[in-house]
């Protein structure tokens, strides 16, 4: 059976982590400008400021997306660059920017997904509580209408969110992204509580805005849950850890807390119960309103745990085993979570699904041929590829894939230390390599389209 005909196949970045020109054409300030800008805070005190000059240089980045034959180019809107302070007057040139990415993606016969938020706040909207501030909503609704007035001539995807889990609780909870804050914990659950309801609000206001028929997703993140065998047992306890939600020191690294109210409209009965000493009040109000209708649902998803039924049936995760393979930033490499994490969440949201990123970092350096050789990243792209397919084989809908990511940019607290791209950026020179993967991906897509 394998991948659908319109599977789409594609490339992913962000904006704070390419584009660059932080301070030019009227862009505001983000909080991630403050913060990598302060001391120790990013590896080796790198900061966005020019990244990889994507918004000098995306006519040349998009005739390279051509090259590898990409179908489809998943890029977030910079909020700061459209609305410098977040509400009120709009920046022309930044539309302006957009505007021509898009019709240069168009002209190529790529399609257009946009982020409406991938981490990158406006720094005026945090001097004012951030996502504490109820007003958040509205902001975040109104930020929304605006770019799919401007766009949805031409652009007919857009993501509301990307990883809520990482921005709030590595942002807000565990202080090691921007704004580098730990607030306490009853903060953190009435901002997760505000970003819901502006995801909601959102797609009321993207709807009414739209000048044509629109599709709107919304991307969260997790790790994939994996059974250790076939066995109806160790399968059932793989589903169950993968939407438990945690203890609540880990409690924003969770699935069915950031999604169940998005799809289902009610958050999950096991957190109610585990963290209500916590919770802002929840009417049900608010939870219409987060419960609006969504076209796709897209899941981040980088690795995945091994479960088996322990005693009782109850889910037990099994350690890795000695010496197992890690990608360049530790992360395990485990394929299956593309089979069972899509299969999973299928089960459980009944909408199509996209990996909205998947991807590995690697040591990857130019070789004395002028080449970047990464086979490692070949055998990690073809291992996850082919579980992604049994996933379809095996009745999950599954929609789309981007991989993680285009090119080698700014990967946030890590600065430039790691290289997760299909394109090898220089960041001295700005030079451009596509690597061996990427031309692997060009054969992959033309076998599977």
């Amino acid at each position: 059976m394998g991948f659908k005909k319109d599977f789409v196949w594609g490339a992913a970045t962000s904006s704070y982590q390419i584009e660059g020109a932080y301070n030019e054409d009227g862009r505001g300030m983000s909080i991630w400008d403050v913060y990598s800008h302060e001391p120790v805070k990013v590896f080796g005190n790198h900061t966005g400021d020019t990244a990889c000059e994507h918004y000098h240089r995306f006519k040349e980045d998009v005739a390279l997306m051509k090259k590898i034959g990409i179908k489809a180019y998943r890029f977030s809107v910079s909020w700061s660059r459209i609305i410098p302070d977040g509400t009120g007057a709009v920046n022309e040139k930044g539309i302006a920017f957009y505007s021509e990415l898009i019709n240069e993606l168009k002209e190529n016969n790529i399609e257009p997904y946009i982020t409406l938020f991938h981490w990158d706040l406006p720094y005026e909207l945090h001097k004012r509580g951030g996502w504490m501030n109820p007003d958040s909503v509205k902001w975040f609704a109104d930020y929304a209408a605006l770019v799919v007035a401007r766009f949805s001539d031409r652009v007919t995807n857009f993501i509301t969110f990307n990883e809520p889990q990482c921005f709030i609780g590595l942002g807000y909870y565990k202080a090691e992204h921007a704004p580098g804050l730990r607030h306490p914990v009853r903060d953190v659950f009435e901002m997760s509580h505000n970003v819901l309801k502006a995801h909601g609000a959102a797609v009321i206001a993207m709807r009414k805005s739209a000048r044509q028929n629109i599709k709107i997703g919304y991307a969260p993140t997790g790790t994939a849950a994996i059974p250790v065998s076939e066995s109806a047992e160790d399968i059932a306890a793989a589903r169950k850890l993968m939407f438990e939600c945690p203890a609540l020191e880990n409690w924003t690294w969770n699935v069915s807390w950031w999604s169940d109210p998005v799809v289902l409209g009610h958050y999950p009965e096991e957190g109610l119960r585990k963290y209500k000493d916590y919770l802002p009040e929840i009417t049900e109000e608010d939870m219409r309103l987060i419960n609006q209708p969504i076209d796709f649902y897209g899941q981040n998803i980088y690795q995945g745990v091994y479960v088996k039924a322990g005693e009782n049936g109850e889910p037990e995760v099994v350690e890795h085993t000695a010496g197992y393979a890690k990608t360049a930033i530790q992360w395990p490499v485990t394929p299956e979570c593309l089979r069972w994490g899509p299969q999973f969440l299928y089960e459980r949201y009944r909408l199509p699904i996209y990996i909205t990123e998947n991807g590995m970092s690697a040591h990857d350096v130019i070789s004395l041929d002028g080449n970047v050789h990464d086979p490692n990243r070949i055998d990690f792209l073809a291992r996850h590829l082919e579980q992604l397919e049994k996933a379809a084989d095996g009745g999950t809908d599954v929609a789309g894939y981007f991989q993680w990511s285009l090119m080698d940019n700014y990967e946030w607290a890590c600065g430039y230390s790691e290289r997760f791209g299909l394109i090898y950026v220089d960041y001295e020179t700005q030079q451009r390599i596509i690597k061996d993967s990427g031309y692997w991906y060009k054969t992959w897509i033309e076998n599977h389209s």
